[in-house]
């Protein structure tokens, strides 16, 4: 019986001594993970800023999201490098373009769709919008909740955006009012929200007035 015992604790060192050498062996890998400020190439992948420099890669957008949310589609969003030059959200008023209407729901890209498709009245910021879809990736206006998330990283993301030669998100006042793709609930047909990037706030904006926008992608892969 003690031989017995005497054996099943050898084999127990044994185990332990071959565990903690493996342990001493560990090496540490690269993590490939997306990460806000990784950057969407014109190769449809997204790659850290170093190796976007070393590899001269392209870059279309910057991420400024990841999805933590069964619920939410897509793996995270990333901000296109500039702005869609002022335009108005519809060449009429009197439509009502078919978005959600809601202010806390990640809709921009199906917002964007209703307002592009909508027979009665045009968008000319949904057809410059769309003028950017290439490279396996489709631009859209984000919804207020969307701009939210975007606003609320800014900081974060503009040293990314400056480094890819793009154009930061505004602090100035005076610049600082994009077009949402969501219209203003009880006012559809002629109101839609601006949302500001220098202060959070939103405007009830009739949707002829020109204003600039700054497109988004939902990243799937």
């Amino acid at each position: 019986m003690k031989n017995q015992i005497k054996n099943i604790a050898t084999c127990w060192m044994a185990a332990i001594s071959i565990l903690l050498s493996s342990c001493d062996a560990h090496k540490d890998f690269p993590d490939t993970a997306m990460k806000v400020g990784h950057i969407l190439c014109t190769d449809e992948n997204v790659h850290s800023i170093e190796e976007v420099k070393a590899k001269k890669k392209e870059p279309i957008a910057v991420v400024f999201y990841i999805n933590q949310s069964e619920d939410v589609e897509g793996n995270g969003y990333a901000v296109y490098l500039k702005d869609v030059s002022p335009t108005s959200f519809a060449d009429s008023l009197g439509i009502i373009q078919g978005t959600s209407t809601s202010v806390t729901a990640l809709d921009g890209n199906a917002n964007t769709y209703s307002i592009y498709s909508t027979k009665d009245t045009s968008s000319p910021l949904a057809e410059e919008v769309f003028q950017l879809w290439r490279y396996g990736q489709s631009a859209y206006i984000p919804s207020v909740a969307q701009m939210r998330l975007l606003y609320s990283m800014k900081t974060v993301i503009n040293p990314y955006i400056i480094a890819c030669g793009g154009t930061p998100l505004p602090d100035e006042a005076n610049e600082c009012w994009y077009w949402t793709s969501t219209e203003v609930k009880g006012q559809a047909s002629v109101k839609a929200w601006l949302y500001s990037l220098e202060s959070g706030g939103m405007l009830e904006t009739p949707k002829i007035q020109a204003h600039k926008a700054r497109p988004i992608v939902t990243l799937n892969n």
